[in-house]
């Protein structure tokens, strides 16, 4: 049994048809494996796999994803890149679960199209709580692409195969794109919370003395205190405001630096400083991108 303070580690397709008790893969840098009646014995707390993980579940009431219980019919789909970990019970295999997992080794998209583009997906850095929820119609687009797929590994390998089986992945990761996009819209009101949250947030900590003592605000912090991942929280308010997280912080620093500018006598440093800037030069270099004026033309404005 691995220790559960060290994630187990998989580099490769034979060692996961190995720990699931599988015959051996058909390609050895791509697999397929079904959920249904899969073996959950293997006593390992964690993994860290060295491949891109896509699964899809489904019927599986009370699912825990990290901190959230799920009672769900509708297909799920989480996406993990290389070097994350899977632990606690997110790793076990409820016994009535359904859907299947989709491993990809990196070297099998080598030389291809896919080989940069998969790093823009930004899903594949998102927590495995903030998983896509499919439609009845969404699961059939998404699994008629794996069944092409998996058709595809298990016919004769040729030079073909390849260039056909990226063309099937990349267009199933275009369509988990489209509709986290409406999932984002879809769930409306609980975004918008969040969006409610943030803007909370961003006043408390620019109105009391954080700035001072923890610096700038980042990403990090907002999506740490929601409890969701930063790249997740990004994406969210990008669907909601058109801005991301980094451009909303920016322009909340902006209004407060402006009104400092205009009501108080305090310097351009003091002003740096007091908005949690360690060097002026950044803060005016910041304030001249956003507002095309330096911060001393702006206050010069005022008299």
């Amino acid at each position: 049994m691995a220790n559960s303070s060290t994630p187990y580690r998989i580099s490769s397709i034979t060692e996961i048809h190995r720990l699931m008790g599988l015959p051996k893969p058909h390609h050895p840098l791509i697999s397929i494996v079904d959920l249904k009646g899969l073996r959950n014995d293997t006593g390992i707390d964690a993994v860290v796999f060295d491949l891109y993980v896509i699964s899809m579940k489904r019927g599986c009431d009370g699912l825990h994803y990290g901190q959230q219980k799920y009672d769900f019919d509708e297909g799920l789909m989480a996406f993990m890149s290389p070097g994350q970990i899977l632990r606690g019970e997110d790793s076990g295999v409820p016994p009535d679960l359904e859907g299947w997992m989709l491993f990809v080794h990196p070297d099998f998209l080598w030389n291809t199209s896919l080989a940069a583009k998969i790093k823009r997906y930004e899903y594949f850095s998102y927590a495995t709580s903030e998983a896509l929820f499919l439609s009845d119609k969404e699961e059939e687009v998404i699994n008629d692409l794996v069944k092409n797929i998996k058709t595809e590994y298990h016919s004769n390998i040729d030079r073909f195969s390849q260039d056909i089986i990226i063309s099937h992945l990349e267009t199933l990761l275009n369509y988990a794109e489209r509709f986290y996009q409406r999932q984002f819209i879809t769930r409306k009101i609980t975004n918008h919370q969040v969006l409610n949250r943030v803007e909370e947030l961003l006043t408390k900590y620019l109105n009391n003395e954080a700035l001072l003592s923890e610096g700038l605000p980042t990403v990090q912090y907002f999506a740490g205190a929601l409890n969701i991942s930063a790249k997740y929280l990004s994406s969210l308010l990008k669907q909601l405001t058109g801005q991301t997280m980094q451009q909303i912080i920016h322009e909340k620093l902006i209004e407060k630096a402006k009104e400092k500018l205009s009501t108080t006598q305090m310097s351009v440093s003091e002003i740096a400083y007091q908005l949690g800037f360690e060097h002026p030069q950044s803060f005016n270099k910041l304030f001249k991108s956003k507002t095309k004026q330096s911060p001393l033309d702006f206050r010069q404005s005022f008299n």
